[in-house]
């Protein structure tokens, strides 16, 4: 008879929530959607299209406010009923957001900026509410510090394929994690969301309860 792993045993136990009003999340990132249903929340997922382009002179952490709530009204309109949830992150050095890498050249480059250093992801979330357009917008910020990984190691990492769709040339949450000494914040934030204050938000405007049997 085999064990059952770690994984094996998380999967047969509940959740610690369920969802007592409907949530919409309104992206397509499935980091986000895995993270709020492995809680038990249950969400709708409507991805929408809004323009992403920095006003100029705009600091990441206002950027990324405004995207969420962007996309948090545009979802809205669609949904009507329902508690809508937007976010968006950023990676940013100092006042710079660093986009996706545009080949393995621009990875290079960012993952050399970036290492031995200290950078900022800054996620913005807001949630709508139904009935009168009521909303709460807030950001998160978490600092994260690179090891100073040599050339060849960065080259080896680009290899994967992963820098190339990853905002700032990498996933914590995937084979880049090796590259992080340090994070002073929320964990979930770098991956795409903050969840211990998206869970209060969540439980103060009763939207989802303790799954307590």
């Amino acid at each position: 008879m085999n064990p059952l792993s770690a994984d094996d045993r998380t999967m047969n136990n509940p959740p610690p929530f369920y969802s007592l009003q409907p949530l919409v999340l309104a992206s397509a990132s499935p980091r986000r959607r895995e993270m709020l249903r492995r809680l038990g929340i249950d969400i709708a997922v409507a991805p929408v299209e809004v323009d992403e382009t920095p006003r100029a002179g705009e600091k990441p952490t206002a950027f990324a406010q405004r995207m969420a709530v962007a996309k948090a009204s545009a979802a809205a309109e669609k949904m009507a009923g329902s508690w809508v949830l937007g976010a968006d992150t950023v990676v940013a050095v100092g006042e710079k957001i660093l986009g996706k890498p545009r080949d393995p050249a621009d990875a290079l480059a960012t993952l050399r900026q970036l290492a031995g250093t200290t950078h900022v992801v800054v996620t913005g979330v807001c949630f709508r509410c139904p009935g009168p357009r009521q909303q709460a917008a807030w950001v998160d910020v978490t600092a994260v510090t690179f090891m100073d990984a040599p050339e060849d190691v960065l080259l080896s990492y680009i290899a994967t394929g992963e820098p190339l769709d990853k905002a700032g040339a990498y996933g914590i949450q995937g084979i880049g994690s090796f590259l992080v000494r340090e994070i002073r914040g929320s964990c979930t934030n770098v991956i795409g969301l903050p969840m211990d204050s998206v869970v209060r938000y969540l439980l103060r405007n009763a939207i989802i309860a303790p799954r307590l049997s």
